[in-house]
């Protein structure tokens, strides 16, 4: 059964593709350079919300990144939240590269 989402209602589907967007816009075909992951990780956080803003969605959005080198390490992340599951949401999106991974994840607070 398809899950009703009304236009006020968090997206997951939606989100994702924006932040997808946003990575590659950002990082897209480069190789991993450790001298811009403070400059990438910023513009994507950046890009993320001005995009969810536009939305024109009542939520207060946080928006976090990690972008790692791919060596062969493992990278564990893990997010919890104690909210209202009806009215607020989260997404978490794995992007990965030839060299490197990047996992945003989106938390949105509804405003009542």
């Amino acid at each position: 059964m398809e899950e009703y989402h009304n236009e006020s209602s968090f997206n997951t589907e939606e989100v994702d593709n924006i932040v997808k967007e946003c990575i590659e816009n950002v990082v897209g075909k480069d190789d991993y350079n450790p001298n811009l992951v403070n400059k990438w990780t910023s513009a994507i956080v950046e890009r993320c919300l001005k995009q969810l803003v536009k939305l024109g969605k009542h939520y207060k959005f946080i928006v976090t990144c990690a972008l790692m080198q791919k060596t062969g390490a493992g990278l564990h992340t893990a997010n919890s939240c104690y909210w209202d599951t009806a009215a607020d949401g989260s997404s978490t999106v794995r992007w990965e590269s030839r060299t490197m991974y990047c996992v945003v994840s989106v938390f949105a607070v509804a405003i009542a």
